[in-house]
C-alpha cells in the first residue's frame, strides 16, 4: 500500500496531539525558541549528533533548514516536526521521518529525534515517539519504522524500548557522529506490533 499524503498536506498550524505533547512542522516563528533551546543544550547534544556548523544557530541556517524540510516533504522523502509541551507551549525537542522508501520496502521510514537538556528524563520524547509511530501506522500507511542510536546512549535506547521498538542488530560505522564514524544499534517496529500507550 502506498504511503498516504496526510503528512505532506499537514499545515504548520495543525498539531498531532499527544497526552502531554503537541507535534507540528517547524515554522519561521519558531527560530527564537529553537536557537535558545539548542544553544542551551549544545554540550548535552554534542555526543549524539553530527558536528555542528560554525553558523549552526544563526537565523540564516534555520531558514536553510526550513527550506530543506519543505523540499523533502514535497518530494515525499522526509518530514520534520517540533515537539511542544502541551501545558507550557515550550519547544522541547524535535523528531524527523527521513529516508522514506516505498516499492519493495513497503513504506519504510527512519525516525530520528533530539531533546533539549532541561526537558530530558520527563517522558516527553517517549510520548512524542509513540504518538508519531501511531500516526505513521494509522494515518500514513507506513509498514515499518526504523531507528538507530549509539550503544552508549542509554536514554535513547530506553525511549525506543518504551515505544515498542525491537533491537535488530548493529550497523558498523553507520553514521558520522561528533566527527567520527560510529557503530549504531538498530531498532525497528512494524505495523501490527504492539505500540504502548503514551504515559
Amino acid at each position: 500500500m502506498p504511503i498516504r499524503t496526510t503528512l505532506a498536506r499537514l499545515k504548520p498550524s495543525t498539531y498531532i496531539e499527544g497526552k502531554s505533547v503537541r507535534i507540528r512542522p517547524p515554522v519561521t516563528a519558531d527560530y527564537a525558541q529553537w536557537s535558545k533551546l539548542r544553544g542551551e543544550s549544545r554540550e548535552f547534544l554534542t555526543p549524539w549528533e553530527p558536528s555542528w556548523a560554525p553558523d549552526e544557530l544563526s537565523r540564516a541556517a534555520f531558514q536553510r533548514r526550513l527550506r530543506r524540510y519543505a523540499q523533502a516533504a514535497r518530494a515525499g522523502t522526509g518530514h520534520m516536526f517540533f515537539v511542544f509541551d502541551r501545558k507550557s507551549g515550550d519547544l522541547v525537542g524535535g523528531c524527523q521521518f527521513s529516508n522514506i522508501r516505498q516499492g519493495v520496502a513497503q513504506s519504510a521510514v527512519t525516525l530520528g529525534y533530539w531533546m533539549g537538556k532541561k526537558f530530558a528524563g520527563q517522558g516527553l520524547m517517549t510520548e512524542a515517539v509513540v504518538t508519531l509511530v501511531r500516526h505513521a501506522f494509522d494515518r500514513m500507511g507506513f509498514h515499518r519504522v526504523e531507528a538507530a542510536c549509539l550503544a552508549s546512549n542509554a536514554p535513547s535506547r530506553r525511549v525506543l524500548a518504551k515505544s515498542g521498538f525491537s533491537a535488530e542488530g548493529t550497523a558498523r560505522k553507520y553514521l558520522k557522529i561528533n566527527g567520527e564514524w560510529q557503530d549504531h544499534l538498530l531498532f525497528g517496529i512494524i505495523a501490527g506490533d504492539p505500540v504502548p500507550a503514551a504515559k
